[in-house]
Parts: structure tokens; C-alpha cells; sequence
């Protein structure tokens, strides 16, 4: 009996060693993996960051461009070698371009703090320039020495990359901080309904602007925005000092009738805008002063400066939803008028503020034709004379239709006027005929010098969306150049487009280029 009990006693206390051993032995409990949690407050796509309340969304879009009969990507083909109409043009010209976008959203006690940044990398083919000497080079390429002799002999022939930053902005408590679309423009800026980038006829900006806004919302869809934007670049057409003489001879420079005389940075322009945005559509107006702070009249400061003048800008935009001729057809429309702030109307994606376009001629004794116009925002003399504004009006619209939900189209037109007033027109042209810094560069074969001029352009794009954000694009664009020249030039030949020295007809010009896109979107 007693060697039977020290047997269980003996047998519970190593099943008590083994449960305890295997009770060591088992796993700690891991903590709980935060998993990815969907964001629905602000749309599709958003999530909240791991951790924090802060719900981002990225996004963006890979597009391939192959465009005809045009050495830009796709702003026209109306200057340069694009407007040379020889073997200098390009028969067609390529880009490939990724983008990228990140959009953030936090909700505060101040309402919703939001930043969103976009970039673009773009490879794009360019265009050969001549020596002069029967050679060419490869212009535009980065890390040349003046934009036609690369630094290497040996690159050759290669396209270059970029990489563009097109939004940098906060938005908070109704302020907008940063790069961002000009509160100037319209909601498709300068797309109506088209992809080509140099239609006229109002404000653009789509790849943003420095600003600092406020806009204040009224409900019902009612909303001002005050704001101030930085001029640099995007809103400077030039200040033209008439009496250094034209520049630039042969390129998109040709009808630039004085040298560009910007002096520093002295003022922002100042837009106001008011919208009303409903179910039928939206209506917009918007407001812009700008300031034209040119620098010296000669070398340097001894030869003092015109004293600044401030331009203006005025637009309005309409968009018409639920017409009858199909769901989801709408009509944009938008109206401008300029005086010393040209690019509120010739905005910057466009070369139509600065045009030389050759073709052929019928007048005898003449080598070629040649038309061209320089937009602007003044011009002024170098012998103490003041600047004068150049004024501008111009309109553009599209309808757009949608033909089933794979089908699309937009038939899209812009027109825009540049008019020189009295004392700008005097600078450039003297009484018409003589006496003005054009004549002088030209000679006496123009019979009528006024460099006004007016820009017509007509097209149509057709879309197939195949599925969902893959679509397939032909954008058609024909321009018009509608100058007020008569007579012909003693023109001193360009070596970069391949243009001989000569007399050439002053004449109206026409383009057409052709866009062929397939763009995925995420």
C-alpha cells in the first residue's frame, strides 16, 4: 500500500512538471496587425494612413503622344522650325509621359486640411537645327551651351527627358497655398473640349501657378475668390523695348519688334473671381490686374526706366449641362478682353503670341511667303518714352457629345484680336509706311505696316474608351493667321530653319496638325 501511494504521488507530480513545461512553452499572444482601412469621406480611392486620421489617394496617368506635322507636343506648329514648312518641320513628333499625383485630407475643427502635389516625367522627341554650314544639331537638348551645340559633339540625335511640377498646394479654412490653377481661369481652363494645349481665347494655367487665395462659399453653389498669383513666366508676355530693335530673327522671335526688357519681380497680379455653380450647369466671372514692371532703357541704370503700368483682364465662362441632344452632352463657352495683360487671353501653352509661319508665294520677284504677329503686354521706346498697352479680345467654346459610353466627340473654335493703339502702333510702324523700327529692320518694301492681327483656329477630337480610363484620342487643329502686313520684307535669312536670305510676301498663313493620344488613367 505505501509503495502504491508513493507510485501516484511519484506520477502526479511529474504530470504536474510536464503541464507546467508545456504551459512555458506556449506562444505570447501577438499584438493586432492595423490593417488598411477604406476612407469614404471624400470619394473613391482614398484611404486612411496606418495610424493617423489623415485619408490620401493616389493617382495619376501614363499617356503616349504621337503628333503630325509639328516639332511641339501640343501647342502648335507656328513657330520655328514647326512653322518653317520645310525639312526642318517634323513629320511627326513623340512624347511618353507618367504621372503622378498624391491628394491628403484630414478633418479638423477648421474644416478639411488638404495638400495634393503632382508630377510629370515626360520623354519627348525634338527637332534639328542648322549650322549654316551644312551641318545640324540637335536643339533644345539639355546641358547645351546656348540650345543648339550640345557640350558633346558625339550625342547626336536623342530626346530628352523633363520632369514638371504641376500642383503644389494647402487648402485650409478656405485659403489655397501654392501651385495651383489660376482662380482666373475657367473650370476646363484652356480645354473646352479639346487636348490640343494653344487654344486661345481665355485664361490656362492647367499646369498651375504660384498663388494665395481665399475663397469664401455662400451655399447654393455661390462662391468669391480674392486672390494673388505670381506673374513670373506664366502671365508675362514681354515689355518690348522698341528701340534696341527685333531680335531673334528667323525664329519664333521673327515679329517680336523690340527686345524683352523685364526688369525684377515688383507686384503680384491680383484676381477676383465669382461662380455659381449648378445643376444646370456654371457661370464665371473673373477679374485680373497686372502690373508691367519693365527694367532700364539702355545698359544701365544711368539710362533710366519707364515707370510701371498696370494692365487689366476681364472674363466670363458659361457651361450648359442636360441639353437635349444626348446625357452628359454639355457646351462650353468663354469670353475675354486684355489691355496690357495679354496672356489672360493668349494663355501660356500657346506660341500665338509670338507666329512665324512660312508657305509658298505667287508674287513675282519673291522667294517665300511669310506671316507673323507678337502679342505683348506693352512696348515702349528707349529715348525716355512711356509703355503702351497692347489690348486683346478673344472667345473659344466647344460642344462635346457623347455618342454611347465608349464614343465621344467635341467640335471645339477660338478666335483672339491683338491690337496695337495709337502710340504702340506709331513705335512699331512710324506713319504706316515709314518711320518705324519695322521698316527699319525690313526695308521699304512694306507698303503697309500694322502689326495687328487676329487668330482663328477650328477642330474636332473623337474619343473611344474601349474600358474604363483607357481611352484612345484623334484631336484635328487647324489655325488661322489673320495679319494686317502688306507688301514684302527684305527678310536676313535664318541658318537654324533653313531659310535664305530674300524678299519674302507678307500673307496670311494656314496650319493643321494632327493629335494622336492613348492615355491610361489611375
Amino acid at each position: 500500500m505505501k509503495m502504491f501511494k508513493s507510485l501516484i504521488l511519484g506520477s502526479a507530480a511529474g504530470l504536474l512538471a510536464m503541464s507546467g513545461a508545456e504551459a512555458a512553452d506556449l506562444p505570447v499572444k501577438a499584438k493586432a496587425v492595423e490593417y488598411v482601412r477604406i476612407c469614404s469621406l471624400y470619394g473613391a480611392g482614398f484611404w486612411y494612413i496606418p495610424g493617423t486620421d489623415t485619408c490620401i489617394k493616389l493617382g495619376g496617368y501614363l499617356r503616349v503622344d504621337v503628333l503630325a506635322n509639328t516639332n511641339s507636343d501640343d501647342s502648335g506648329n507656328t513657330a520655328g522650325a514647326g512653322g518653317a514648312a520645310n525639312r526642318f518641320t517634323n513629320a511627326f513628333t513623340w512624347r511618353s509621359r507618367e504621372d503622378l499625383s498624391i491628394d491628403t485630407r484630414t478633418a479638423t475643427e477648421y474644416g478639411v486640411v488638404r495638400t495634393f502635389g503632382e508630377v510629370v516625367f515626360s520623354w519627348t522627341s525634338d527637332t534639328y537645327a542648322g549650322t549654316g554650314a551644312g551641318g545640324t544639331v540637335y536643339s533644345l537638348l539639355p546641358g547645351t551651351t546656348n540650345g543648339s551645340a550640345p557640350l558633346n559633339a558625339n550625342q547626336g540625335a536623342v530626346a530628352y527627358g523633363s520632369l514638371g511640377v504641376y500642383s503644389a498646394f494647402v487648402q485650409f479654412a478656405g485659403f489655397t497655398i501654392g501651385k495651383a490653377i489660376s482662380q482666373f481661369s475657367a473650370p476646363w481652363t484652356n480645354y473646352p473640349g479639346n487636348i490640343f494645349d494653344g487654344l486661345v481665347g481665355g485664361g490656362g494655367t492647367a499646369v498651375g501657378v504660384n498663388q494665395f487665395s481665399y475663397t469664401a462659399e455662400f451655399g447654393n453653389g455661390v462662391s468669391a475668390t480674392i486672390s494673388a498669383q505670381d506673374p513670373t513666366a506664366f502671365y508675362q508676355a514681354g515689355v518690348l523695348n522698341v528701340g534696341v530693335g527685333p531680335t531673334g530673327l528667323g525664329t519664333a522671335a521673327l515679329g517680336a519688334f523690340g527686345t524683352s526688357d523685364y526688369a525684377g519681380t515688383a507686384a503680384p497680379d491680383i484676381v477676383g473671381m465669382v461662380r455659381v455653380d449648378q445643376a444646370w450647369g456654371l457661370f464665371q466671372a473673373s477679374v485680373a490686374a497686372h502690373d508691367n514692371h519693365a527694367a532700364y532703357y539702355g545698359a544701365n541704370e544711368l539710362t533710366g526706366h519707364p515707370s510701371d503700368v498696370w494692365g487689366y483682364a476681364g472674363q466670363v465662362a458659361l457651361s450648359i449641362k442636360n441639353i437635349p441632344t444626348g446625357p452628359g452632352d454639355t457646351i462650353n463657352v468663354s469670353a475675354v478682353y486684355t489691355d496690357g495683360a495679354t496672356r489672360y487671353n493668349i494663355q501660356d501653352l500657346s506660341q500665338a503670341g509670338a507666329m512665324t509661319i512660312f508657305s509658298g508665294t505667287n508674287l513675282p520677284g519673291a522667294y517665300q511667303s511669310i506671316g507673323f504677329g507678337t502679342a505683348p503686354d506693352t512696348v515702349f521706346g528707349s529715348n525716355g518714352g512711356s509703355q503702351q498697352k497692347i489690348a486683346t479680345w478673344g472667345i473659344r467654346g466647344a460642344f462635346n457629345h457623347n455618342w454611347n459610353p465608349n464614343w465621344s466627340s467635341s467640335v471645339y473654335g477660338a478666335y483672339a484680336e491683338v491690337m496695337y493703339p495709337g502710340g504702340a502702333k506709331t513705335l512699331v510702324c512710324g506713319n504706316g509706311v515709314t518711320g518705324g523700327s519695322f521698316q527699319a529692320t525690313f526695308g521699304a518694301g512694306v507698303t503697309t505696316c500694322n502689326p495687328n492681327y487676329g487668330i482663328g483656329q477650328l477642330g474636332m477630337i473623337t474619343r473611344w474608351t474601349p474600358v474604363k480610363n483607357l481611352t484612345f484620342s484623334a484631336d484635328l487643329t487647324y489655325t488661322h493667321l489673320d495679319q494686317k502686313m502688306a507688301g514684302t520684307i527684305a527678310f536676313p535669312g535664318s541658318a537654324a530653319i533653313g531659310k535664305p536670305a530674300g524678299t519674302y510676301e507678307l500673307k496670311d498663313q494656314d496650319t493643321l496638325l494632327l493629335l494622336l493620344r492613348a492615355q491610361r488613367n489611375f
